[in-house]
């Protein structure tokens, strides 16, 4: 576009690539529908693309891009002053809002429309109303609706504004205008109005399917345009991007040369225009454009292909022909793909309960898959339902919190006496009158006793753990599957934490009377007892004599020991025996002891999961159901606030996306028809 003598017809010619239609849309330029005598600047073909326009403008009426689909746009950026506000004018011949500063505050959608009237229609949708006003009051009409959207003052706001200009004679274009980019704050503006102003930009040029007008100044060196290095940054090789240059008549030194070389990749190249000067007319102001670039030394260099707000028409309506087209399939096939989701979604629901009867059908569903779910997990060991998550798989869980259990058993153990003095000074004190080799029960018990109070706690300990391990498991079941229902979620849980609070009671009542069973009384029929005291008592003899003959050297080595220091056992010669075998006892005792301790715990804890899962559960949450006199079932019946919105929310998304799959049904049966 920025070299070269026009042909004599161009042609746009996209394919709409879809199942049902393969159907080229051709869009033929007469050389002599741009450069004609008219004043209109409107485009004979209008009734071609009119039609694609105004779809996709109904498109973002229903504000499908909230349905993440992007829509095909022509996107007006520039610097401040610029003479963005004049091209605009221009193409519309419409007054616009002027003064210093920042004029456009808010996204302004200008919906230009070819009306047959010689009466225009003008009108503004924003906040969900419109606003009707005419040619000498739109730009003040523009004004207070910025000001109603963005506030008083000279901030700016994403929200967008629509103004619609039904006019005899204007091209069939719509153009986003964004706030012009400028670095400095003026007073009333925030300090951070730069970055605003490019968030706000870089929003709207990102998507692939936006079209970039940069209008530049031709006084300016446009490689160092704030414009064009944010275009550059979502589009790097210019494919997308149009350039406007205007001011023309004020700096054209160089300017021929400027757009011809092209050195910041205008892929769509350059129009050069002339701004309107005054009051003058939009018709007086497109004979003189038209003789400036006709009779300039300069400017007359520069091919007629580029230059003229008509050129610039004709250029951006055959764009937005080429990219409606190019999107189009896209756009029909995004718009199927998120209403089969949503659909989906919804379906996925849970259906709204009206009736008791379908409440109690939801609860027994939720109870019994619940129960399933944690007998796979608890009982039986499964990890399916949960393959990532390692924390529910649950048997293996427990045997690790079982075998640390055991572990601290075993090591718990008061090694502060030296070896065999609390079984020499437990003897002394508990000695009567009986014959000399006679050994006392109580002494055993005593020895027991200590040692039972030293671990006494860690039993409580573990079984508090387990059961606020299980808690957590089955809270997280019991959410998992009544997710869909919020107020029978709040009772399920609240009736589960309180039946594993009972039965974690229930556990340490037991775990309790067995530590005092075992402090109390000593019993065993388990060989390894015997098998043990055997192996152990077999080293007495060697043992004493061993202490007895080392009276210089204190250390001595026993089986299952190894090491010990025995010079303090000197003076208690009398006594060792008995002392070594009371030790021996005791030692072959408490390894029956931890055992039974752990075996009991683990058999008790797998019988009172068991009841859990498949008693105690579900008679709980029934019998606690039944003694709400129904006002968790009236509760039921009133859906949760979060599932109503959701609910609501895809309807309205799917009203929205069925709304927006007819527009484009109607388009594609015109063109089946050979109507576009």
């Amino acid at each position: 576009m920025s070299g070269g003598k026009p042909s004599s017809k161009r042609k746009g010619v996209e394919e709409y690539e879809d199942a049902s239609v393969n159907t080229e849309v051709e869009v033929d330029v007469e050389h002599d529908a741009i450069f004609h005598d008219h004043v209109p600047i409107v485009s004979y073909y209008n009734d071609r693309i009119t039609p694609l326009l105004d779809a996709v403008d109904r498109l973002r009426q229903l504000q499908v891009v909230k349905e993440g689909i992007q829509l095909p746009t022509i996107v007006v950026v520039g610097d401040q002053s610029s003479g963005k506000s004049s091209v605009l004018e221009s193409l519309a011949c419409i007054n616009l809002p002027r003064g210093d500063g920042i004029c456009t505050r808010v996204p302004l959608i200008m919906r230009l429309k070819h009306h047959p009237s010689l009466v225009p229609e003008i009108f503004l949708q924003f906040n969900d109303k419109t606003v009707p006003t005419d040619e000498a009051h739109v730009a003040d009409a523009i004004n207070l609706a910025t000001d109603e959207i963005a506030g008083n003052g000279k901030g700016i706001c994403n929200t967008e504004l629509t103004l619609v200009v039904k006019k005899n004679g204007v091209p069939d274009l719509t153009l986003v205008d964004l706030p012009g980019i400028t670095r400095v704050p003026v007073h009333g503006q925030p300090a951070n109005i730069y970055e605003q102003i490019a968030n706000i930009i870089m929003k709207y040029i990102s998507p692939a399917e936006s079209v970039i007008l940069n209008v530049l100044s031709a006084s300016v060196d446009f490689s160092t345009c704030e414009s064009i290095m944010m275009s550059q940054k979502v589009d790097k090789n210019g494919e997308r991007t149009l350039a406007v240059v205007t001011k023309v008549d004020k700096s054209p030194e160089g300017l021929p040369e400027k757009v011809t070389r092209n050195d910041v990749n205008i892929g769509l190249g350059y129009v050069c225009v002339r701004n309107r000067i005054g009051n003058e007319s939009y018709e007086d102001a497109r004979k003189e454009e038209a003789a400036l670039f006709a009779t300039h030394q300069l400017l007359s260099k520069i091919d007629k292909s580029t230059v003229g707000i008509q050129v610039l028409a004709q250029n951006l309506v055959r764009i937005q022909a080429n990219i409606i087209a190019k999107c189009l399939p896209d756009i029909v096939r995004k718009i199927d793909e998120k209403l089969k989701y949503r659909i989906s979604e919804l379906k996925g629901m849970p259906r709204k309960l009206l009736s008791v009867a379908e409440v109690m059908a939801a609860f027994t569903g939720i109870i019994g898959s619940s129960q399933e779910s944690l007998r796979k997990i608890l009982v039986r060991g499964e990890i399916d339902e949960y393959a990532d998550e390692k924390d529910m798989h649950c048997t293996a869980r427990l045997v690790e919190k079982l075998n640390q259990f055991s572990t601290e058993l075993h090591n718990c153990s008061d090694h502060t006496k030296k070896f065999m003095m609390n079984e020499i000074e437990v003897l002394e004190e508990t000695k009567g009158m009986e014959l000399p080799n006679m050994f006392p029960h109580a002494a055993f018990l005593a020895i027991l006793q200590q040692k039972v109070k030293e671990i006494s706690e860690l039993p409580i300990e573990f079984v508090e753990k387990v059961w606020a391990y299980i808690d957590g498991v089955v809270i997280s079941v019991l959410d998992r599957h009544s997710e869909n229902y919020h107020q029978l979620q709040l009772f399920i849980r609240r009736v589960a934490h309180k039946l594993v609070a009972e039965m974690k009671d229930r556990s340490i009542d037991w775990v309790t009377e067995i530590v005092q069973m075992e402090k109390e009384t000593d019993y065993t029929c388990n060989p390894e007892y015997m098998k043990e005291w055997n192996k152990l008592i077999a080293q007495q003899h060697t043992v004493i004599e061993d202490i007895m003959q080392r009276r210089r050297f204190y250390l001595v080595n026993i089986e299952g020991f190894g090491d010990v220091e025995v010079g303090h056992l000197m003076v208690y010669k009398h006594i060792l025996p008995k002392a070594l075998d009371l030790k021996m006892r005791v030692i072959a005792y408490w390894k029956v002891v931890l055992m039974r301790l752990v075996d009991n715990m683990a058999l008790h804890l797998q019988l009172s999961i068991r009841n859990l899962v498949n008693k105690e559960m579900e008679k709980e949450i029934f019998n606690e159901l039944v003694g709400t006199a129904g006002d968790v079932i009236e509760r039921m019946l009133e859906e949760s606030p979060s599932v109503a919105n959701k609910r609501e929310r895809l309807n309205t998304s799917i009203k929205l996306l069925r709304e927006s799959k007819e527009v484009l049904a109607n388009i594609r049966d015109k063109i089946e028809c050979g109507d576009l």
